[in-house]
């Protein structure tokens, strides 16, 4: 030892050991921040869906045609055909609900083939505000991407 006191963090860890135990002690306890994280996003993801499987008996009875559903390319580069068909969740057409009840993102990147051939997206699961993250004013909540495909669509169910 240096002689020097050792002073204790806010976890009561002591500053200066670098040992085993404070290695151990911050793995779990980012290993815990982590299934906490999953947690909620597991719950975000549940509540998203359990909103498109109220949504889409609705809107099959008394919405909008489903029409086909077709992937963008990253930066605009053309579409490719899906055998998909469904609505539209967002006005740049890059998230949807297809007729089979699943949420899909609509944007990928295309290759020429791709574009020609056409692609099968996967299904994702459904976040409560679609575009996340993204720039000012492109980010839109679920209830209300609903609401633009089916106005009232709850009086209705």
């Amino acid at each position: 030892m240096s002689g020097q006191p050792r002073s204790r963090s806010h976890d009561g860890w002591e500053t200066g050991d670098v040992g085993g135990d404070w290695v151990a002690h911050r793995t779990e306890a980012a290993r815990v921040q982590a299934e906490r994280l999953r947690a909620r996003q597991d719950a975000v993801h549940a509540q998203a869906e359990g909103l498109l499987a109220e949504f889409l008996p609705v809107v099959a009875a008394h919405g909008p045609q489903p029409e086909p559903l077709r992937v963008r390319g990253y930066g605009g580069r053309g579409e490719a055909r899906t055998p998909l068909k469904g609505w539209y969740l967002r006005f740049d057409r890059t998230a949807a609900l297809a007729t089979d009840g699943r949420f899909y993102m609509l944007i990928a990147p295309l290759s020429a083939l791709d574009r020609l051939r056409g692609v099968r997206p996967a299904p994702a699961r459904p976040p409560m505000v679609l575009g996340e993250g993204g720039k000012d004013g492109e980010s839109v909540e679920l209830p209300i991407a609903l609401e633009r495909v089916l106005p009232g669509w709850r009086d209705l169910a």
